[in-house]
């Protein structure tokens, strides 16, 4: 037996012996990837990929020196779960059989809004699960994900999108987890240990700045200074390396101030490994260790490339081997490549294998068929689905009753409006129609006829999603007026490089909505009948022109396969809306790119700027069917030193007659600072359930790191001064304030500091 194979020894140890014993042509083909199949499909889920697929080589061919990576073997077309396990099964003993060190490869697929494949199912989309501020439900889906994934021999997944959203006109945003780094870094690393607990390696995307881009497009260049780099990009990846134990990083495709993330030394090395002491594997977003060449112009070649992602700490080339190939391995012959990169590659690489057992001398396929869209997991979707959505505004129309109702709008009979840009339905199945969707979702007018049976409702479209049709608008109208009240249903429909409205690629000029949307909901706003608006997207769309006349405004975001009952649960008063938003709405469709994370001068600025951009609903916000009241909050000190720890406490009691679960917010306030800080940041966050008429205390742990800072040397700090502490249902509302000194030096909070606020909730008698 070989060193290498003996289970005795570290991980470490074993990618050390193999390593040893390998040729330079075996190392280096561990660094690169396969995408079997790629070449034979039609239409784009990755970025040009019908340009890189023209010059696919032969898979024979590829993995004749081993492989690292397989690129979706369940992902790409169509496959059932056994016909998947089957394909791996052969593609893993082809490898293992027909190369000279018979190494498996890594599988790796996408799982965004849940293992992205034919019949897997399809939970709702990131910015959704953000709007339930639980990240222990989170977590509870993310187990379930791996769960299936590995159940069938998939070893990584790509995700969580770790992107905080800068500007809502960014296709991708319905895949973050919202506008707040806080939030960002406890659903994502909640997320992250779900798929490591069962044995997937998470890989967090997209490092760093991807959502930062000029105008909100794709790939556009990020020009942000270091400061809102380490304050708001760079959290939620430190959170999600340090507290989650993710085992991978995938770069982000965008240039930071001119150099590619792909050939960023100070991210990939100096930030994520020398400062944050990570020790996993980097692998590039699809092609874009290519991008250098073709996009960014910062390489002559695809072997000048792949040096240049080498060396600022790429491990892995993703999906197909482009770069890390033979021209990068000529470099290193001619010794314009030290060797010693290509070791430290391939090094980390195996040891990750030797973690799974890949290097283990009886490994053998071990995968058999699951139902990928079990009971277990359709529950989950839905409970999901249930605490995402958001009631913006109720005159007390809502909750429903049964009556006559017109159920109008581009996204009241369409399923897959509900479903991400990278749900299978939606990423893949475009392209072949004979499979349907893969999976049960019931629309909004069916799940509506379900929760109502007795309502009498009538259907009209009224209008595309997209396309300026107006030629049912006057036909949706009429109906609405007949009614007693009208459910208008508007938002996006997700897909890939501009095939929809929201999703990768699918970049919006401003926040209307979509197509002619906006004038449908004028023509049944004027008819004088109550009109619930429903918005069903992937990022906010300003509302202010609507606001106030319509009876009700909801929001869903994209709330996946079993969303179509969620939101009519809701309508129905069923199920008590607990959902707060992830990301402000905003009033006006041009003038509010910013999010709420801003200083003063970031804010209305009456006399300084005609432009106002506050919000029509503030961060954080939503209303129930029951009312909530805070009260008493207390402070266990008024001061403490700049390494201290005090106890914010506030009581919150449901003021209503029914039982739902409140979001107690935690906002700090720096009143002064060296450099210019938000007017208020979250800090803390709970998810409270309460019967009606009952009270609990809410406690949050607050230690001085959580007001640290980038400050003017670009260190991170905490400084001495006067915190304001302010608790309440949202960014907007917060009516218990109090405030604390920071005393004491100016103090450096390093790698180490606290990033959490631990929170704990008593019930009260009575």
């Amino acid at each position: 037996m070989s060193r290498w194979h003996d289970r005795t020894l570290s991980p470490a140890e074993r990618a050390d012996a193999l390593l040893a014993g390998m040729t330079l042509e075996e190392k280096v083909a561990q660094l690169g990837s396969a995408w079997p199949g790629n070449q034979e499909i039609s239409g784009n889920v990755a970025p040009m990929q019908d340009v890189f697929a023209r010059g696919e080589v032969p898979f024979e061919q590829v993995r004749a020196d081993g492989i690292g990576h397989l690129t979706r073997p369940f992902g790409t077309a169509p496959v059932s779960a056994a016909d998947g396990v089957a394909r791996i099964t052969a593609l893993q003993r082809e490898i293992v059989s027909e190369t000279r060190l018979g190494i498996p490869a890594i599988v790796h697929e996408e799982c965004l809004t849940g293992f992205t494949t034919l019949g897997a199912t399809v939970y709702p989309t990131a910015l959704a699960w953000a709007a339930t501020f639980d990240p222990g439900l989170v977590e509870r889906m993310a187990t379930a994900i791996a769960e299936d994934m590995r159940a069938v021999g998939v070893h990584q997944g790509l995700s969580p999108v770790l992107d905080v959203v800068r500007d809502y006109r960014w296709g991708r945003t319905e895949e973050t987890l919202g506008e707040d780094p806080y939030l960002v870094s406890m659903l994502g690393t909640a997320y992250v240990r779900g798929l490591e607990k069962a044995g997937i390696i998470a890989t967090l995307k997209h490092f760093a700045g991807y959502s930062a881009s000029r105008a909100a497009r794709n790939h556009a260049p990020v020009s942000i200074g270091p400061r809102e780099l380490r304050d708001v990009v760079l959290p939620p990846f430190e959170m999600a390396v340090r507290d989650g134990g993710a085992r991978s990083v995938m770069n982000s495709y965008s240039d930071l101030d001119g150099v590619p993330a792909a050939a960023s030394e100070a991210l990939l090395t100096t930030i994520l490994r020398e400062e944050w002491g990570f020790d996993g594997v980097v692998v590039s977003d699809y092609w874009a260790i290519a991008f250098l060449k073709s996009m960014h112009r910062v390489a002559a070649s695809a072997g000048a490339a792949g040096a240049l992602a080498l060396a600022a700490g790429i491990d892995v080339e993703l999906p197909d081997t482009l770069c890390y190939s033979k021209e990068l391995t000529e470099l290193v012959r001619s010794g314009e490549v030290p060797e010693a990169l290509v070791d430290r590659a391939a090094r980390r690489l195996l040891r990750q294998k030797a973690e799974l057992g890949l290097l283990d001398a009886d490994w053998a396929p071990r995968a058999e068929p699951v139902d990928l869209d079990s009971p277990r997991n359709r529950a989950l979707a839905r409970e999901i689905a249930e605490k995402s959505v958001v009631l913006l505004a109720n005159d007390g129309t809502l909750p429903l009753s049964a009556g006559k109702i017109a159920l109008v709008g581009p996204c009241a009979d369409d399923p897959l409006v509900f479903l991400g840009c990278y749900s299978y339905p939606n990423h893949v199945l475009p392209r072949h129609p004979e499979f349907g969707l893969g999976v049960s979702v019931p629309s909004l007018a069916d799940a509506l006829r379900l929760e109502l049976p007795a309502a009498e409702i009538a259907l009209h479209q009224g209008c595309p999603i997209l396309d300026e049709d107006r030629s049912g608008i006057t036909a949706a109208a009429s109906a609405a007026e007949a009614a007693g009240v009208c459910v208008a249903v508007v938002g996006d429909r997700a897909g890939m490089f501009g095939l929809g409205t929201s999703g990768e690629g699918c970049d919006a000029p401003d926040l209307s909505l979509p197509g002619v949307q906006d004038e449908l909901l004028d023509a049944l706003l004027a008819t004088g009948t109550p009109v619930v608006v429903v918005v069903v997207s992937g990022r906010p769309y300003a509302l202010g022109r609507h606001a106030g006349r319509a009876a009700a405004l909801v929001q869903a975001f994209l709330p996946g396969e079993e969303g179509g009952g969620a939101v009519a649960g809701i309508l129905s008063g069923r199920t008590a809306p607990s959902g707060k938003l992830p990301v402000q709405v905003p009033r006006v469709p041009g003038g509010s790119p910013g999010t709420y994370l801003a200083p003063p001068l970031g804010r209305d600025s009456a006399g300084i700027s005609n432009l106002d951009p506050t919000p029509l609903f503030p961060f954080g916000h939503g209303l129930s069917y029951t009312t909530f009241a805070y009260s008493d909050l207390r402070l266990s000190a008024s001061e403490i030193p700049t390494d201290g720890e005090l106890s914010i406490s506030v009581t919150v009691r449901n003021t209503g007659e029914r039982a739902a679960d409140e979001i107690v917010q935690l906002y700090l306030n720096d009143v002064h600072a060296q450099v210019t800080r938000p007017v208020r940041q979250l800090a803390g966050f709970a998810r409270v359930p309460l019967e009606a008429g009952r009270a609990a205390r809410v406690t949050f742990a607050l230690h001085a790191d959580r007001t640290s800072f980038t400050g003017l040397d670009l260190r991170r700090i905490v400084e001495p001064g006067t915190i304001e502490v302010l608790a309440g249902p949202s960014a907007g509302d917060l009516p218990c304030t109090g405030r604390f000194e920071l005393t004491g030096p100016v103090r450096e909070a390093g790698h180490d500091r606290v990033l959490v606020t631990p929170v704990s909730i008593t019930p009260l008698p009575g």
